[in-house]
This record gives structure tokens, sequence and C-alpha cells, in this order.
């Protein structure tokens, strides 16, 4: 049962809804699943079509699948297509009830319709017809507006976020800072990409793009494994909660976002930002980094981010027990402008569960690092989740997800 007899409860940021797709599963109860057998979803691309032989965390179906499934048209980016799936199961307990609502939806992405617009890109060159259709849903934005239109939700509130792989991180805390502020009922906040040619390509010159299965936070770490997915939580106040009769999954109790600017694509080696966004967030919970029972890691797999993590964690749990913690990166793959929204729903079902999720693959712990990911799943008491999202620029923000 839900108490609001606490004014700052009464105003909480409370999820009642999720709804995800990735590699490991098409639906919530999928990745439940697939957690608990610790399943990796990484493998080589069938799909994308790729001269470079490498490891992605790829959807095993069609854009012709996806969007019989979503009930839309399959000439859509396959972006809004996992949007508007993962958006769909987020909402549907609520889809019948939502009129006289305050709706917001949020959405984050970096991809845009580039899969369909790096199809017509060839053209520029042998001065063939582009094709007005493929890069008219080129921008970010655009797959915003083309999921609300699916959830018939054309006259809310909405807006789109792309801050590289914090986007659908700062969608959420956006989401809870409209509802704690009075300003909206009901915030439908997450994110989606796809995979396509130029992330690939753009990582893969970056050279931090790793050719087995990653393995974030070991010694010998060589970069990460591209994914594709998406994930949408539905945030609500505790009036709306009551009045819809909605279950309470848990409370964003906590958020922060901080920028160390120290280089457009790496951390700075001190981990500033990364560091400041976790003690922003523990703030605004009102908690103590002894509160926290499970860190969902940020845990990319590249020499830098995870080196700049660790100090991070180093430094605000300094002289304290470090708890248990996991890079979830390790089974999807980096789902970059989904990642935050995936990882925060990972954070919910391990309160659901009870439970540390398994970090996979760690074969060598980092010898300069004074604590090391758990290689199995931790089965505990969860109050607190501390889930890490720092994104390119130096864009960190950190979420903390409470049982209620």
């Amino acid at each position: 049962m839900l108490h609001t007899s606490d004014t700052s409860l009464a105003s909480a940021a409370y999820i009642a809804g999720m709804g995800i797709i990735t590699s490991i599963g098409n639906n919530l109860g999928e990745h439940s699943q697939a957690l608990q057998q610790k399943h990796c979803g990484i493998g080589m691309p069938q799909l994308l079509q790729t001269i470079h032989e490498l490891p992605v965390g790829e959807i095993k179906l069609s854009n012709k699948e996806l969007a019989t499934r979503a009930g839309v048209l399959e000439t859509l980016p396959r972006t809004a297509l996992l949007s508007i799936l993962a958006a769909k199961e987020a909402i549907a307990p609520f889809a019948d009830k939502l009129r006289g609502l305050r709706i917001a939806f949020i959405s984050a992405n970096t991809v845009g319709g580039m899969d369909l617009t790096e199809t017509e890109y060839i053209k520029l060159t042998t001065k063939e017809k582009i094709n007005p259709r493929k890069v008219i849903h080129h921008e970010c934005g655009s797959i915003t507006e083309l999921s609300i239109h699916a959830l018939g939700l054309d006259n809310c509130w909405h807006t789109t976020i792309s801050t590289a792989c914090s986007s659908s991180a700062n969608s959420i805390m956006l989401a809870a800072r409209l509802i704690e502020q009075g300003k909206m009922d009901l915030v439908i906040a997450g994110g989606a990409d796809a995979l396509s040619k130029f992330t690939l390509n753009g990582f893969n010159s970056l050279k931090i793009l790793d050719k087995d299965l990653c393995q974030p936070f070991d010694e010998h770490r060589r970069g990460l494994n591209l994914g594709e997915g998406a994930a949408y939580l539905v945030l609500m106040n505790a009036a709306t909660v009551q009045g819809l009769g909605a279950p309470v999954l848990s409370r964003l109790s906590g958020y922060a976002n901080a920028n160390d600017a120290y280089h457009q694509t790496a951390s700075s080696p001190e981990g500033t930002g990364n560091t400041l966004a976790i003690q922003g967030a523990l703030l605004q919970a009102g908690l103590q980094a002894s509160d926290i029972d499970y860190i969902n890691l940020h845990g990319t797999g590249t020499e830098n981010n995870d080196h700049a993590e660790g100090m991070a964690i180093e430094k605000v749990f300094a002289g304290q027990r470090i708890p248990p913690a996991s890079s979830t990166k390790c089974y999807t793959g980096h789902t970059l402008g989904a990642a935050g929204a995936v990882e925060a729903v990972f954070s919910v079902l391990a309160i659901q569960q009870q439970c540390a999720w398994a970090h996979l693959r760690l074969q060598t712990p980092i010898s300069s690092q004074s604590w090391q990911p758990n290689t199995e799943i931790i089965h505990q008491p969860i109050r607190h989740v501390l889930s890490n999202s720092f994104g390119f620029g130096g864009n960190c923000t950190s979420l903390v997800i409470s049982k209620e």
C-alpha cells in the first residue's frame, strides 16, 4: 500500500510501468528470465549489413516483424519501431485510463532515422534520385513524434533528449522533476536506439570496439560491443498511482547530472564528472553511500570508461564496503541512447527479484582497483540501487532507484 502522509512522498516520482526490448528479450518477462539465466545476447550481426566482423547486441527481428508487433508501417526507422514497441508495453496497463491526466512523453536517442538515411547517402556520389521517405525522419526528434502518434498521445507535452550514452537516464531525470514540481501527473520516459552502419563505423574509428565479447572491468579489457534496444518507464505522482490503482514497482528517489568537460569522447582520468553525479544523486535521495545495496555500473569495457567509473566509486565509498556491482552491458551490448532506461529497468527488476545481477566474463580483475564486480547473482535485500550512465563529452548521470 502506498502511504503519502509525508509531503515529500506525495510529490515523489513512482515507477508504475515498464517496457523493454533488447537482444536478450522482446518484453519485460523475457528480460527477467534472461538475467536470471545469465544469457548473453551479443553475437555476430545477422540483419545489420556491414563489412566489419564485430559482435553486436542485435535484436533478431526484422523491421517487418517489429512493425507487425507494433501495429505500424514497416517503412518507419528501426529506432522508431523499437521505441513504439517498448513504450506500448510500458503504458499498456493504463492505456484506457489516461483521460483527464496531464501526460508527458520524454524520449531519448542518438541514431534517429539514420538506418534509413544511410541507405540514401551513397546516392550523393552516384547522383541517383534520393527517396525522401527515407530521409524525412532522420533527426532524433522525429522518433519521438512517431512514437507519440503510435501511442495515440499526439496532444501530450513531449520532448527529445540526446546527450550520448546518458540520454535516457536524463529523460528519466526530467520526468521525475516534472512530477515532483507538480507539472505532470504521468510521464512516459526512456529511450531507443537501433544499430546502424554509421554508428558502428564511428565507434570503430575511435578504436574502442572489442572484436570479441566485451569484458568490462577486466584488467585486459579491449573495448565495448554496440547493441540496440528500447526501454521506457511510466512515472506517476502519488495521486495518479492511487487514482489508477497502479502498482508501485519502485521509486526514483535520487538523480543528478554533472559534466567534467574533459574530452569529447573520454571521461577525466580522475572520474570527476562520474563522482559528482553519484554524489549528487545520493544527496538528492537523502542517502549515504552505505545505503546502496547494488550498483548497476555504466561499465562499457573501454580502458578509459571503466577506470574513471572505478575511481569514482572508490572515492564515493571511501572507507566503506562497496556493494555488489555489475555491468549489464555484458548481456545487451551498449545500447547508447537507450542504455540509461534499459539499465533503469534492470535496476527495478533487481529490486523486485531482490538480487544483484551477475557480471559476465570477468577473468582478471583490475589490479589497481580495490574492488571487483560480482560474477554470480547475489540474493540479498535490495532497497536502493545506484544506476550509472556516463556519456561522451563528460555528460554523467546517476539515478537512485528505491524500493517503495
